[in-house]
């Protein structure tokens, strides 16, 4: 006899639905306190629960995964392939409709990494936070130089350089002399524009209130990098206890240092087993072109859903090796553009997802990134 349950996890409830291949059901309603977690696992265990599927409902699905996973075999399910399944689903029954999905097994369970994946994986999101975080904060404190008028950002390449943040911290500490500010920036900003024009843009009316909002900006921008190098250390330390083989392999990928190697092991942990081939892993990542064909109408070729975080790492490292000399990477951006003359976006994108193709191999293999030594024209064809 099969006995399965089926869960629909809210905020601040979870229904409970107990069924076995007998027909018989148990429906029963719990909190999300931890006790009663436990109570809900007893309940299971009583029964001889030996399935347990539930939705991927914001994170409220974690605690309840943590406390149920060192007894049951567990499976995530993406709500997109409930709703495609023929059938009522309605908020009362949802519980009741997942465990018969499971028990007439309809549905396959997602990619749940090991506890210290995750554990790695929340350093890394938090790490893209911070970055964005960084960005927003760095864009309201150059509004607030703007406001001074203070034009120094039209003459430097970003705001997050040095000499423009030489000159921010000199302003905090109370410097207004646009002669005194121009000594903190670099010597070929200046020859490019020249003195008299740098000193004209950091010539300004600062009031007290100004100097203190940027001051505040900028401790928030300080405590935001602060946390993000944390972050990255500890990733990193992990990754070198428990990783190393496979963080020194990666990182013989062109493109690929420390960072992108911690984050890419953070998002699909190191075994393979999950993905039965490299082409499964493009696809879950959602570095797969679509095909949306009718009639011979492409109506679409976008890329499908899935991983971006995934997918934000390999783009960025997608840029790096196509600028590498001598990989295949370069090879193969350079005939994809210059030649083919294609789009330079879709460009990066088709790299990033010939180098996750890279990554399951070294992986799966547990070996260093060997580079592809073909010509390009030929690669190229065969995709």
């Amino acid at each position: 006899m099969r006995t399965v349950c089926g869960l629909d996890v809210h905020k601040d409830s979870i229904y409970l639905c107990i069924l076995s291949s007998t027909g018989e059901v148990i429906e029963k309603v719990y909190g999300v306190l931890t006790i009663q977690l436990e109570e809900m696992r007893d309940l299971m265990l009583t029964h001889h629960v030996q399935e347990v599927g539930m939705e991927s409902t914001s994170v409220y699905w974690i605690p309840v995964w943590r406390c149920l996973e060192p007894y049951f075999k567990l499976k995530l399910i993406n709500p997109y392939f409930i709703r495609q399944l023929p059938g009522h689903k309605s908020d009362v029954k949802d519980a009741q409709w997942i465990a018969e999905c499971l028990l007439k097994d309809l549905v396959r369970g997602s990619f749940v990494p090991p506890e210290r994946i995750q554990q790695l994986r929340q350093y890394d999101r938090r790490i893209y936070d911070l970055d964005d975080e960084i960005i927003r904060k760095l864009a309201k404190l150059d509004a607030a130089v703007q406001r001074c008028n203070i034009r120094l950002s039209n003459y430097v390449s970003n705001t997050d350089g040095k000499s423009y943040k030489s000159v921010i911290d000199r302003i905090c500490e109370g410097v207004t002399d646009p002669k005194a500010l121009v000594e903190e920036v670099h010597g070929r900003i200046i020859n490019r524009h020249g003195r008299e024009t740098i000193i004209a843009a950091l010539t300004g009316c600062i009031t007290e209130c100004d100097i203190d909002i940027m001051r505040q900006l900028k401790a928030e921008i300080d405590m935001a990098e602060l946390h993000k190098q944390e972050c990255m250390n500890k990733m990193q330390d992990i990754c070198e206890k428990e990783y190393s083989t496979a963080l020194k392999n990666l990182q013989s990928m062109p493109g690929v240092k420390m960072r992108a190697a911690t984050s890419l092991i953070a998002e699909i942990g190191t075994d393979m087993s999950h993905f039965e081939t490299a082409n499964h892993l493009a696809s879950w990542s959602g570095l797969k072109p679509r095909n949306d064909q009718s009639n011979k109408i492409v109506k679409s070729r976008r890329i499908t859903h899935g991983n971006r975080y995934l997918r934000r790492t390999l783009i960025q490292c997608s840029w790096a090796a196509s600028r590498t000399k001598n990989c295949f990477f370069s090879r193969f951006s350079y005939y994809q553009i210059q030649v083919r003359k294609k789009n330079k976006m879709k460009a990066q994108v088709a790299i990033a997802r010939k180098m996750l193709v890279c990554v399951w191999h070294i992986l799966n293999e547990n070996l260093p990134y060997k580079d592809f030594d073909n010509r390009i024209d030929t690669s190229a064809k065969n995709g």
